[in-house]
């Protein structure tokens, strides 16, 4: 380039910064062509008791199934004339008022699995109960959508079932710091220098191989371009706050990421469920909050989808320890700015048709929620993530 076109190019820059209205202008553009829609999943690990969550407190049977651990008339905010929150979830209910919530009632799978550990894999693999998988829904969107491991990221220090598809995988990571500094050890930069053609083209060791160069580059991309955006939001000191924060920073980065997995546990309570669910359900709500309205704040809530579940729900009866067992059907929360049915999606849970363990007879499939997600939020064919066809819900407007 030489000095005339130099000057002039630099005169032409810099004259931008006086017309506002070419700023403004831009600002508008960019705000609506850099967004990429986003869906971030919760799962409250351990089987949240959904009853004591969106409490039926005009349902005799569940004061009598419950008598030391239901929730009180006058200690819950009442939605309507027949459900209300657990007090703890205020935050919510406020979400709830501004249209910005959908509860999806009685969500499962037929023949539910009581176990943990299967029940989250059914759940992460979007699998029957008697069909194993060994990639995830979103690692297999990843993998036939997203093309590069940065397109999901789980908010951990160790990657999940739900984020790993056959051949690429999405990245965990809690910091992106530590994540670049690891891939930039002298070990794994020793490792790749010995890397050739040949070594890409063996099945195991080409696998190996192309799966640090792919992780090494995802990486760099996640540390250079989540540094553009740092939080000065107040989170409650809680690590799942943390992890609801470092998302925050990622989305309002513009990270070119779909899909976020975010875990949070301690909700199996078989014993003294009541004060223990009470502060979880406190720090999930408190921690939402702050997260939408950080996400508001910086015009990226209305590209964020947040979708929050748990393995499965618990026993209507209570136990002989105060706390509930494993069951089956559970509510799940949708949460983000273009919901068609605000509020409630379906019928109260039925407490006096219950299958032969004494659990909820699920009416929606969750997989229906997954294909929804995908072909009207995400812009997918759902089938070829899920590998089958699901009844679609009337979830956006």
């Amino acid at each position: 380039m030489n000095r005339r076109d130099f000057v002039k190019q630099s005169a032409l820059a810099s004259s931008l910064w006086f017309v506002p209205n070419f700023v403004k202008a831009f600002e508008h553009v960019a705000k609506n062509t850099l967004g990429v829609k986003k869906l971030v999943i919760i799962q409250l690990s351990g089987g949240n008791d959904g009853l004591n969550t969106i409490v039926p407190y005009t349902n005799d049977v569940y004061y009598k199934k419950r008598p030391q651990i239901s929730i009180a008339r006058n200690n819950l905010i009442k939605i309507n004339d027949e459900l209300g929150f657990n007090i703890n979830l205020a935050p919510l209910k406020n979400l709830f008022d501004q249209g910005y919530l959908t509860i999806i009632n009685n969500v499962g799978y037929p023949n539910p699995n009581r176990s943990h550990f299967r029940s989250t894999d059914i759940w992460h693999t979007a699998s029957d109960p008697k069909e194993y998988l060994n990639t995830g829904w979103l690692g297999r969107y990843i993998e036939l959508f997203g093309k590069m491991p940065y397109a999901g990221i789980e908010l951990d220090d160790s990657l999940s079932l739900i984020m790993k598809g056959e051949h690429i995988n999405g990245i965990a990571t809690k910091n992106p710091k530590i994540l670049y500094g690891n891939t930039h050890t002298p070990y794994f930069k020793k490792i790749l220098n010995y890397q050739t053609d040949d070594h890409l083209s063996e099945h195991n060791l080409g696998y190996l191989y192309k799966t640090m160069i792919e992780a090494k580059s995802s990486a760099n991309y996640i540390y250079e371009t989540s540094k553009t955006y740092k939080s000065k939001f107040s989170y409650p000191d809680n690590p799942f706050a943390g992890q609801l924060k470092t998302t925050a920073e990622f989305i309002n980065s513009n990270l070119k990421t779909s899909v976020y997995y975010i875990s949070m546990g301690g909700f199996d309570t078989h014993a003294n469920q009541s004060n223990r669910q009470s502060r979880l359900l406190r720090t999930y709500s408190e921690s939402i909050e702050v997260f939408i309205k950080e996400l508001i704040e910086n015009d990226t809530f209305k590209d964020t989808l947040i979708l929050t579940f748990s393995e499965f729900g618990r026993r209507v009866k209570q136990n002989a320890a105060s706390g509930t067992d494993h069951g089956a059907a559970n509510n799940v929360f949708l949460i983000g700015e273009n919901l068609k049915t605000q509020g409630f999606y379906n019928e109260s849970p039925n407490l006096l048709r219950l299958d032969d363990n004494g659990d909820l007879i699920y009416t929606v499939d969750f997989r229906s929620i997954y294909a929804t997600i995908l072909d009207q939020w995400l812009n997918v064919k759902d089938s070829a993530i899920l590998n089958r066809k699901f009844s679609k819900l009337d979830l956006f407007a």
